[in-house]
């Protein structure tokens, strides 16, 4: 599955998801990019958003988006990283088009 990192998740998180190709908004030179032209760049290009962006959902009209957005409930690397098993799950379990928060402990 290809997964691209929202610029508020902490990049080290895709070394527990060795069997994702995970790419950060940086890589692909979109920093800075606002959440809605984010969402249509990475359409088509990536089959998950993850971010912990918390207004995400308030913000954007997400109905009719063919990306799986999964929105982690903090970007703290020690408590992502402690629910691994959560995250991958919730990863391999998200549909197309779905949006989905993971509560982190």
């Amino acid at each position: 599955m290809k997964i691209l990192f929202d610029e508020c998740v902490p990049w080290p998180v895709r070394h527990v998801l060795p069997s994702h190709d995970c790419q950060p908004v940086q890589q692909m030179g979109w920093a800075g990019i606002k959440n809605g032209s984010l969402l249509n760049l990475a359409e088509g290009r990536s089959d998950l958003f993850l971010t912990s962006d918390q207004n995400l959902r308030y913000q954007q009209n997400l109905q009719g988006r063919q990306i799986a957005i999964l929105q982690l409930s903090t970007n703290k690397l020690n408590r992502i990283l402690a629910a691994t098993v959560l995250l991958v799950q919730a990863i391999e379990t998200t549909q197309p088009g779905e949006f989905r928060i993971l509560e982190i402990p």
